[in-house]
């Protein structure tokens, strides 16, 4: 979600479009004399609509975040989705990772017009520029470990992690001029998933599910958010997904210099380089075939240069330099 950047004004009404339903729930969980002042839509999201909502009160002013399911391959999966983002909002809302506070939940829309899920704002924005992406990248990596050092009880560990894509899935560019790279890359993922150490993983953190605030020395991660793939799973997969996020947005070099940061921050990853590669490639191959999916949020907070074609031979760059690297 974002915050400042990337947000859209439209008011205070909740009820164009079929959302009065959803009013109606918001609003029966405020306090008597409160009520919605206003309405901003968050931008830079892809699986589900997000909503600033602004509450006025005798107590004064505070802000609110709807996240509602409407796309009906998601409207699908929500109630699984809904029900564990909120798990685990409760599960961290005691620890170091800063996340929003759980308010409530409609995960099957019994009340609401879509599936949605209602939560504080958190403070900060996403920021997806070149300049100072080094900097966030360290804090990246800090913060991805404390995430995966979380302790969790066997009663309230997330569903093991499931894989985005498979060797039938993939879908290389149709222009592509190397598709030995590809079908090499694909060859890796056929082998079953090698063994691993399990932790508690985010399952999706990369920048764009990441607030910061401050500048230069004062930077800070003020909010870690989308909590809806929580997972049990190795810790490679996590760090993968951050680094070709990295590659996409900030070239090659940025992505593979990702796993440096999280180790040298105290993490661990597998010693096997041919189990490392299979998770590298097994999370860059579900952005194939030019990670569209990721880059239409993004360039709606003003990556505009983000286009098909960078996109596309940067995720090739990256496999090449994964292979260079580990195989």
């Amino acid at each position: 979600m974002v915050t400042g950047e990337g947000a859209e004004h439209i008011g205070a009404d909740l009820e164009g479009q079929g959302w009065g339903a959803t009013r109606a729930w918001v609003e029966k969980g405020l306090s008597e004399a409160e009520r919605i002042e206003e309405v901003v839509r968050l931008r830079g999201g892809w699986t589900s609509e997000m909503r600033r909502l602004g509450i006025c009160g005798p107590g004064g002013r505070r802000s609110l975040v709807l996240r509602s399911f409407v796309k009906p391959f998601f409207v699908r999966h929500a109630e699984g989705l809904l029900i564990r983002e909120a798990a685990v909002l409760r599960l961290l809302g005691d620890t170091d990772v800063p996340v929003a506070m759980l308010v409530a939940v409609d995960a099957t829309a019994q009340y609401c017009d879509h599936p949605s899920l209602l939560m504080s704002l958190l403070p900060g924005t996403v920021r997806l520029g070149d300049e100072g992406a080094d900097r966030r990248a360290e804090l990246l990596a800090r913060q991805l470990l404390r995430i995966h050092r979380l302790p969790v009880t066997a009663e309230a560990r997330p569903r093991t992690y499931q894989a985005w894509t498979s060797p039938e899935r993939v879908s290389p560019p149709e222009d592509t001029e190397r598709p030995e790279l590809w079908q090499r890359a694909v060859d890796v993922i056929r082998r079953e998933p090698p063994d691993y150490r399990a932790c508690f993983l985010h399952r999706d953190f990369h920048p764009g599910n990441v607030l910061f605030t401050g500048d230069g020395d004062g930077l800070r991660i003020s909010g870690v958010v989308d909590w809806v793939e929580t997972s049990w799973g190795p810790a490679d997969l996590d760090v993968a997904h951050c680094s070709t996020a990295l590659a996409l947005l900030h070239g090659v070099p940025a992505g593979m210099h990702f796993a440096d940061r999280y180790l040298a921050a105290g993490g661990t990853l597998a010693e096997d380089r041919a189990a490392h590669l299979y998770w590298r490639l097994l999370d860059a191959l579900a952005f194939a075939p030019d990670a569209e999916k990721v880059a239409v949020p993004w360039r709606e907070v003003g990556r505009a240069d983000l286009t098909p074609t960078v996109l596309t031979r940067r995720l090739e760059g990256y496999l090449q330099a994964v292979f260079d690297r580990y195989a």
